[in-house]
């Protein structure tokens, strides 16, 4: 059973034929397969007793990484045999959490103890999973022994790929499972992923982080800097455009780091090459790069291509050049400001959106005044804004110098106004064009959403026969982050007089 081409993707795999009486493999993702069938058998005996298949219910806490790790675990728990519910009132509730911030934690707690009732009252044989960066704490795991002894199975995010072999276990114990690795093994990706949309995906290309930022639990959580293959990342892309994927996100905690830990090491912009090539593939765009590590050769790839959408997330998080040394962000204020020229200067037409933390130790006003000044300056097209949160476990929590909490919310108010006022100049300059659009969902009112290259939202009328279309669109109305549009149904808009 065991495949001599990792690369080979799950849709070849024949589950009713796997020997499950057989010693389970010991290759990835062999083993999974192996487990997945074990499962389905679990199933149709659940099936049998109770006249239904059983159903499952995911929520997802985080960012786009946790998301498209969701992805992968519906998709197995579908093949496995479950059904997808949304009401937590389901045979299994799987939790994807998140920990970078403390707030979120709080939350989780919440709802697990929700969960613990809804098990008590209304199904005692209820599967709680909860996974993901949260787990990968051990004072957590210990809590949630101690004070949520109903939780079924927990595992981190360095075995996601090991969900049906855990759950195995689970479905055949009285007693908590626990899986927790402290490092990554392997990179496992040719597994089961049930897609938001058929139209577009996203794609790891990397996993874990180096940067060490001071106030970030990430490289603790997520282990350190692994690159895919590029091969397999092709490979992957081009099973998902013969599926009808017209629009693929790169995902990685910094994807500028992307190839250094290769064998063969392989930059980020050559990664991009290769992926343009790719037919039936019309955008392609990425999540996060790093302002120390974003190369001159990545913005010249960007600005000749016709599939790289027009959209760098480029976080700042501060513009005071002495906050930033204390956030261990590796650049100044200046650097920062300079690097955006230079895409501006090439992409004159690029949105560029940022994340910016406000009251970070010993943020004084004159290291506000310097991040409201780089806000002016840059004009991005959107901000994510945050309140700076002691991270317990990073460096910054410790710091002397916490900023009072009115002051911080003083602050963060000025700088949403000001984000607000520039992004609303950058979104007024399309006012009035015609664009294309690719249209991501119905909104309401008869109305259908949709985003264009710059990562800009769109409003206008439609119905869900044009989902996954790209279509052009006259922006009509300009409403600070987002369009009204009119849908131009025979094509490009018509020429002015």
């Amino acid at each position: 059973m065991e495949r001599e081409d990792s690369r080979e993707m799950y849709n070849d795999i024949d589950f009713d034929k796997i020997d499950i009486n057989a010693k389970p493999p010991a290759q990835e993702p062999d083993r999974q397969y192996y487990y997945i069938a074990k499962c389905r058998g679990w199933v149709q005996e659940f099936e049998q007793k109770n006249g239904r298949r059983p159903c499952f219910f995911t929520q997802t806490f985080g960012c786009q990484m946790n998301a498209k790790d969701s992805e992968k675990l519906a998709g197995i728990l579908s093949e496995i045999g479950y059904r997808e519910s949304e009401s937590e009132e389901a045979d299994l509730v799987l939790y994807n959490t998140c920990t970078v911030r403390e707030n979120a934690n709080t939350r989780v707690y919440g709802r697990i103890g929700y969960l613990g009732n809804l098990k008590k009252r209304k199904n005692r044989e209820m599967k709680i999973v909860l996974c993901g960066c949260m787990m990968q704490e051990g004072h957590v795991v210990e809590k949630i022994r101690k004070s949520y002894p109903f939780v079924d199975l927990i595992f981190g995010t360095h075995n996601i790929y090991k969900l049906a072999e855990l759950l195995y276990r689970s479905l055949n114990s009285q007693r908590m499972v626990v899986e927790v690795q402290e490092d990554a093994e392997r990179i496992v990706e040719e597994l089961p992923s049930e897609l938001k949309f058929g139209f577009k995906a996203g794609v790891n290309i990397m996993y874990g982080c180096n940067n060490f930022c001071s106030y970030c639990i990430v490289p603790y959580v997520r282990g350190r800097e692994r690159s895919r293959k590029p091969e397999d990342i092709v490979s992957e892309i081009e099973t998902l455009a013969a599926q009808g994927v017209t629009e693929v996100m790169l995902l990685g905690q910094n994807v500028n780091s992307y190839g250094k830990t290769l064998a063969e090491p392989v930059s980020f912009a050559q990664l991009l090459r290769r992926a343009e090539q790719i037919p039936g593939l019309k955008r392609i765009r990425f999540m996060t790069p790093h302002p120390k590590d974003l190369s001159d050769e990545l913005i010249e790839v960007m600005s000749r291509s016709d599939k790289i959408c027009r959209h760098v997330h480029l976080p700042v998080q501060s513009g005071s050049s002495r906050l930033l040394a204390k956030m261990n962000r590796h650049y100044t204020k200046e650097d920062y400001i300079a690097l955006t020229e230079r895409i501006r200067a090439a992409m004159p037409d690029a949105a560029i959106t940022t994340d910016i933390i406000v009251g970070f130790p010993g943020e004084t006003e004159e290291d506000f005044q310097d991040t409201l000044d780089v806000v002016r300056r840059v004009k991005f097209s959107s901000a994510y804004t945050f309140l700076y949160s002691p991270r317990t476990g990073t460096p910054a929590a410790a710091m002397p110098d916490q900023v009072p909490e009115e002051i911080a919310k003083e602050r963060f108010g000025r700088l949403v106004a000001e984000v607000q006022k520039t992004s609303a100049e950058f979104a007024r300059r399309a006012e009035g064009s015609c664009r294309e659009v690719l249209v991501e969902e119905e909104a309401s009112s008869g109305l259908v959403t949709g985003r264009l290259s710059d990562n800009l939202l769109v409003h206008f009328p439609g119905d869900k026969a044009l989902l996954g279309r790209y279509v052009q669109v006259k922006l009509t109305e300009c409403r600070g982050f987002y369009y009204l549009g009119e849908l131009q149904p025979d094509g490009p808009c018509p020429k002015e007089s």
